[in-house]
């Protein structure tokens, strides 16, 4: 499967259900990667998905300057062209150095990796961090926690709401 075919890819992928409770779990474990990278002056979460954990990961690190970088990719269930709705601000540049020195950059999930790129460009030396990777843009990040297969689909806990689920046994998968 190339990475055009699954900027068209739909949610029939393997599920991947994410509860709040190990999302805040599997946060924690990234902070604890990142106490032995860090330290960072600034946080930059790309939105929407980073939103969370770059708040979890800002509080545990003491880091109080945070900022976005806002990127659209995503509709709620596929991929779509990148659009650019609001850079990184010149404060938090000026404070990398202009490369993203010391600069942590956080997202939930990297896929294809188009999202990382087009971030890793507006700050190479920034140390990009994500809760889950995908092996198409596993190697754009420099720390994340579980790796999944490119066909997975992850159901962070914002987008889902609670319902019955039937037994297997009635054919659900």
């Amino acid at each position: 499967m190339t990475a055009s075919d699954l900027s068209k890819q739909d949610r029939t992928g393997r599920p991947f259900p994410v509860s709040w409770d190990q999302f805040h779990r599997d946060c924690r474990a990234l902070t604890w990667r990142l106490n032995e990278v860090g330290p960072f002056k600034a946080v930059i979460a790309i939105t929407r998905g980073g939103l969370v954990p770059a708040a979890i990961v800002a509080r545990e690190l003491g880091i109080r300057v945070i900022d976005t970088v806002c990127i659209a990719s995503y509709d709620h269930d596929k991929q779509e062209a990148l659009q650019l709705l609001k850079p990184i601000s010149a404060d938090i540049v000026a404070l990398g150095a202009g490369t993203g020195e010391g600069v942590l950059i956080v997202d939930d999930l990297v896929d294809t990796g188009a999202t990382a790129r087009v971030v890793r460009d507006m700050m190479p030396a920034a140390h990009f961090a994500t809760v889950y990777a995908k092996p198409l843009g596993r190697p754009l990040v420099d720390t994340f926690i579980t790796e999944v297969s490119q066909d997975t689909w992850i159901y962070f806990p914002w987008d889902l709401g609670l319902s019955f689920q039937p037994p297997m046994k009635d054919g659900a998968g």
